[in-house]
């Protein structure tokens, strides 16, 4: 049953009231094998979506008539649609950032970051240290260098090289969960050999980038709180090999 519906939701279309054009309306669809990759499980499997679906970024869904007796599709110019996708003009956002050892440098376009990069920036900042296993790195692009570790200014080239890298194949819209979303739509709207394929792929790519990872924030948590600076070759070894992770993930 969730098979048909995923390949009915990948084959739905509607008329865009605005150009007149027959648009596609799922831009990506995700299992439980997928929403592992992207971080959207928790401990709890009751709370396991059965499968979930992002849309065009031009489009909010909801509940409507089943028959559309009403219309399917409506513009509403006051409504903010723009969430629930991950696509970049709605999952980008900002993050303030002011005080003792941040540099007064404005908007920084460049650093590639998310949420989970903020806890262990303050605890930097703060100088506090506790048991807590980081998903994210310290944001030490932004800090002035006296506010910085000893570990992470004498390896400061070697911790933001890996610190990007890692976030690429972490982040659920970094390169890694964006390309690995074109793969799992491929293989829910592909015949069963496809669906096979795809999945068992996905996971092999996931158990790779977990323990990838871990070598990874392994070696930044060292030099943000453990005066442990990054090993150059070491971190450049890691990088080589998310790349190669990185070209994996394809249809």
């Amino acid at each position: 049953m969730t098979r048909t519906f995923a390949k009915d939701l990948a084959a739905l279309t509607a008329v865009n009231p605005i150009t007149g054009n027959t648009d596609s309306i799922s831009e990506f669809l995700a299992d439980p094998v997928e929403m592992k990759l992207l971080h959207m499980l928790t401990a709890d499997p009751a709370r396991t979506p059965t499968l979930t679906m992002f849309a065009d970024p031009n489009y909010f869904l909801f509940a409507g008539a089943p028959n559309c007796s009403s219309p399917c599709v409506t513009e509403l110019p006051s409504f903010a649609w723009n969430h629930g996708d991950v696509q970049s003009d709605i999952s980008t956002t900002w993050l303030g950032m002011v005080g003792p050892g941040v540099q007064g440098r404005g908007v920084d376009r460049k650093t590639w970051s998310d949420h989970t990069d903020i806890r262990p920036t303050m605890m930097l900042l703060l100088g506090l240290q506790d048991d807590y296993a980081h998903d994210g790195r310290a944001l030490v692009e932004d800090l002035r260098d006296n506010a910085l570790p000893i570990a992470v200014r004498r390896s400061a080239l070697a911790f933001t090289l890996l610190a990007a890298e890692y976030k690429q194949i972490t982040a659920p819209v970094g390169k890694l969960g964006l390309a690995s979303l074109t793969v799992s739509t491929a293989a829910l709207a592909g015949d069963e050999p496809t669906y096979d394929k795809l999945e068992n792929r996905l996971i092999a790519i996931n158990s790779q980038r977990d323990a990838l990872a871990a070598k990874m924030i392994k070696q930044l948590e060292d030099a943000e709180f453990n005066h442990k600076p990054v090993d150059l070759l070491s971190a450049l070894q890691l990088v080589f090999e998310a790349e190669l992770l990185l070209h994996q993930v394809h249809p």
